[in-house]
Protein backbone atom coordinates (compact mmCIF):
# COMPACT_ATOMS: atom_id res chain seq x y z
CA UNK A 1 0.00 0.00 0.00
CA UNK A 2 1.39 3.45 -0.92
CA UNK A 3 2.33 5.78 1.90
CA UNK A 4 -0.01 8.56 2.95
CA UNK A 5 2.60 11.11 1.80
CA UNK A 6 2.41 9.76 -1.75
CA UNK A 7 -1.40 9.80 -1.64
CA UNK A 8 -1.44 13.44 -0.49
CA UNK A 9 1.09 14.41 -3.18
CA UNK A 10 -1.01 12.72 -5.88
CA UNK A 11 -4.21 14.30 -4.55
CA UNK A 12 -2.57 17.73 -4.45
CA UNK A 13 -1.24 17.36 -7.98
CA UNK A 14 -4.61 16.17 -9.25
CA UNK A 15 -6.48 19.05 -7.62
CA UNK A 16 -4.04 21.67 -8.92
CA UNK A 17 -4.26 20.20 -12.44
CA UNK A 18 -8.03 20.08 -12.19
CA UNK A 19 -7.99 23.86 -11.66
CA UNK A 20 -6.25 24.24 -15.03
CA UNK A 21 -8.93 22.33 -16.92
CA UNK A 22 -12.04 23.19 -14.88
CA UNK A 23 -11.53 26.65 -13.33
CA UNK A 24 -13.26 26.76 -9.97
CA UNK A 25 -12.24 30.21 -8.68
CA UNK A 26 -9.15 28.77 -6.94
CA UNK A 27 -11.14 26.25 -4.86
CA UNK A 28 -9.49 23.14 -6.32
CA UNK A 29 -6.10 24.88 -6.37
CA UNK A 30 -6.32 25.81 -2.68
CA UNK A 31 -7.40 22.27 -1.82
CA UNK A 32 -4.37 21.00 -3.76
CA UNK A 33 -2.02 23.35 -1.90
CA UNK A 34 -3.53 22.10 1.36
CA UNK A 35 -2.86 18.51 0.26
CA UNK A 36 0.82 19.39 -0.37
CA UNK A 37 1.11 20.88 3.13
CA UNK A 38 -0.51 17.77 4.63
CA UNK A 39 1.93 15.63 2.63
CA UNK A 40 4.76 17.43 4.40
CA UNK A 41 3.05 17.05 7.78
CA UNK A 42 2.40 13.34 7.17
CA UNK A 43 6.16 12.83 7.49
CA UNK A 44 5.71 13.52 11.21
CA UNK A 45 3.71 10.30 11.64
CA UNK A 46 0.29 11.88 12.23
CA UNK A 47 -2.74 9.60 12.13
CA UNK A 48 -4.81 9.51 8.95
CA UNK A 49 -7.83 11.09 10.67
CA UNK A 50 -5.71 13.97 11.90
CA UNK A 51 -4.26 14.43 8.41
CA UNK A 52 -7.76 14.59 6.90
CA UNK A 53 -8.89 17.05 9.59
CA UNK A 54 -5.86 19.27 8.93
CA UNK A 55 -6.50 19.12 5.19
CA UNK A 56 -10.16 20.11 5.61
CA UNK A 57 -9.32 22.94 8.00
CA UNK A 58 -6.44 24.26 5.91
CA UNK A 59 -8.48 24.00 2.69
CA UNK A 60 -11.31 25.99 4.24
CA UNK A 61 -8.96 28.69 5.54
CA UNK A 62 -7.14 29.01 2.20
CA UNK A 63 -10.39 29.17 0.21
CA UNK A 64 -11.78 31.90 2.46
CA UNK A 65 -8.52 33.88 2.26
CA UNK A 66 -8.33 33.50 -1.52
CA UNK A 67 -11.90 34.80 -1.86
CA UNK A 68 -11.05 37.75 0.31
CA UNK A 69 -7.68 38.75 -1.13
CA UNK A 70 -7.39 37.28 -4.63
CA UNK A 71 -10.87 37.93 -6.05
CA UNK A 72 -11.37 41.40 -7.54
CA UNK A 73 -13.87 43.52 -5.68
CA UNK A 74 -17.09 43.92 -7.59
CA UNK A 75 -18.73 47.26 -7.81
CA UNK A 76 -22.42 47.26 -7.05
CA UNK A 77 -23.18 49.25 -10.15
CA UNK A 78 -21.40 50.46 -13.25
CA UNK A 79 -23.13 53.80 -12.83
CA UNK A 80 -20.31 55.16 -10.67
CA UNK A 81 -18.32 56.47 -13.68
CA UNK A 82 -20.77 58.92 -15.24
CA UNK A 83 -23.50 60.34 -13.05
CA UNK A 84 -25.04 63.11 -15.16
CA UNK A 85 -28.02 62.54 -17.48
CA UNK A 86 -30.63 64.72 -19.19
CA UNK A 87 -34.36 64.16 -19.13
CA UNK A 88 -35.95 63.51 -22.52
CA UNK A 89 -39.51 63.55 -21.21
CA UNK A 90 -41.14 64.86 -18.09
CA UNK A 91 -40.81 62.61 -15.06
CA UNK A 92 -44.07 63.06 -13.10
CA UNK A 93 -44.01 62.63 -9.31
CA UNK A 94 -43.98 58.93 -8.45
CA UNK A 95 -43.96 57.85 -12.12
CA UNK A 96 -41.34 57.09 -14.74
CA UNK A 97 -40.05 59.05 -17.71
CA UNK A 98 -37.08 58.86 -20.05
CA UNK A 99 -33.53 60.22 -19.67
CA UNK A 100 -30.55 60.35 -22.00
CA UNK A 101 -27.68 58.63 -20.22
CA UNK A 102 -24.36 57.75 -21.89
CA UNK A 103 -25.94 58.26 -25.32
CA UNK A 104 -28.85 55.89 -24.66
CA UNK A 105 -32.45 56.44 -23.65
CA UNK A 106 -33.20 54.95 -20.24
CA UNK A 107 -36.36 54.62 -18.23
CA UNK A 108 -36.00 56.82 -15.13
CA UNK A 109 -37.78 57.64 -11.93
CA UNK A 110 -37.15 60.44 -9.45
CA UNK A 111 -35.71 59.36 -6.10
CA UNK A 112 -38.21 61.69 -4.38
CA UNK A 113 -41.78 60.53 -5.14
CA UNK A 114 -43.11 64.07 -4.58
CA UNK A 115 -40.97 65.84 -7.22
CA UNK A 116 -41.74 66.48 -10.88
CA UNK A 117 -38.80 66.82 -13.24
CA UNK A 118 -39.23 68.85 -16.42
CA UNK A 119 -37.96 67.67 -19.82
CA UNK A 120 -34.47 68.73 -21.00
CA UNK A 121 -33.23 69.16 -17.43
CA UNK A 122 -29.91 67.85 -16.16
CA UNK A 123 -30.23 65.18 -13.48
CA UNK A 124 -27.86 63.09 -11.39
CA UNK A 125 -28.12 59.34 -11.55
CA UNK A 126 -28.30 58.15 -7.96
CA UNK A 127 -28.54 54.40 -8.60
CA UNK A 128 -30.00 51.79 -10.89
CA UNK A 129 -32.83 49.38 -10.13
CA UNK A 130 -32.92 46.82 -12.92
CA UNK A 131 -33.35 48.81 -16.14
CA UNK A 132 -34.67 51.92 -14.41
CA UNK A 133 -32.36 54.73 -13.37
CA UNK A 134 -33.15 56.55 -10.16
CA UNK A 135 -32.36 60.26 -10.62
CA UNK A 136 -32.43 63.57 -8.78
CA UNK A 137 -32.65 67.03 -10.39
CA UNK A 138 -29.34 68.86 -10.61
CA UNK A 139 -30.79 72.17 -9.39
CA UNK A 140 -32.13 70.51 -6.22
CA UNK A 141 -28.72 69.13 -5.28
CA UNK A 142 -26.90 72.44 -5.88
CA UNK A 143 -29.30 74.50 -3.74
Amino acid sequence: MPSSTLIWLLAGSGLCLLELFLPSAFVAFMMGISAFVVALLSQLGLSLWLQVAIWLLLSTILIVLSRRYLQPRRRKSKIQDAVVAETLTEIPAGKTGRVLYEGNSWRAKCDDDKLDIAPHQRVYVVRREGTTLIVMPENLLHS
